[in-house]
């Protein structure tokens, strides 16, 4: 009830995310990838905003997880759909991501979620897969989303991606470009 103190705080830390931004015009993206990964390039400030990693990266292939949490939750009692959303654009983009060559950059055309079942503190720990179905020159498709304690779908998507097309290189002095959409 509003004027019971309930009140919670998080701090969220974050590198800057220039540095990646300025690394990956001169590497391919699975070299990319794996450098966040690893933690030799820093992650995403939106990962760590909400709170997931990279645990695996091959050609064409990654796997986030994410351990829900009450700072995910919607006002009616389960964590946001927008957590799954930002799991999949994420493990779809760099799928995409560890198949491009120096130099090539793609972008989100559309994603489609639909959601299966409510996720929760109970749930526990999920992973979330993006792997690529096509050449990354066409147009990339997936899907899958999951809850390893149960063996359990929890989530459908379909995602697209844009045909890769060559990025510009930034300097260390400049933002990254503003992303369509």
């Amino acid at each position: 009830m509003k004027g019971e103190s309930n009140a919670r705080s998080r701090t969220v830390s974050w590198e800057d995310p220039v540095i990646g931004a300025t690394a990956a015009p001169d590497m391919s993206g699975l070299d990319y990838m794996r450098a966040i990964m690893t933690g030799e390039l820093p992650t995403a400030p939106m990962a760590d905003l909400m709170g997931f990693g990279l645990v695996e990266v091959e050609e064409g292939r990654v796997v986030f997880d994410c351990i829900p949490a009450e700072y995910h939750y919607n006002p009616i009692g389960s964590v946001h759909g927008g957590l799954a959303c930002t799991l999949f654009d994420s493990a779809m983009g760099c799928a995409v991501h560890t198949m491009l060559p120096v130099g090539v950059g793609y972008t989100t055309l559309e994603l489609k979620v639909n959601l299966l079942r409510a996720i929760t503190i109970e749930t526990g720990c999920l992973l979330c897969e993006g792997a690529l179905h096509k050449n990354p020159d066409s147009i990339a498709r997936c899907c899958g989303f999951e809850q390893p304690s149960l063996n359990e779908l929890r989530h459908r998507w379909i995602f697209v991606q844009g045909p890769a097309r060559a990025r510009p290189s930034m300097s260390a002095d400049e933002s990254p470009p503003p992303s369509p959409g």
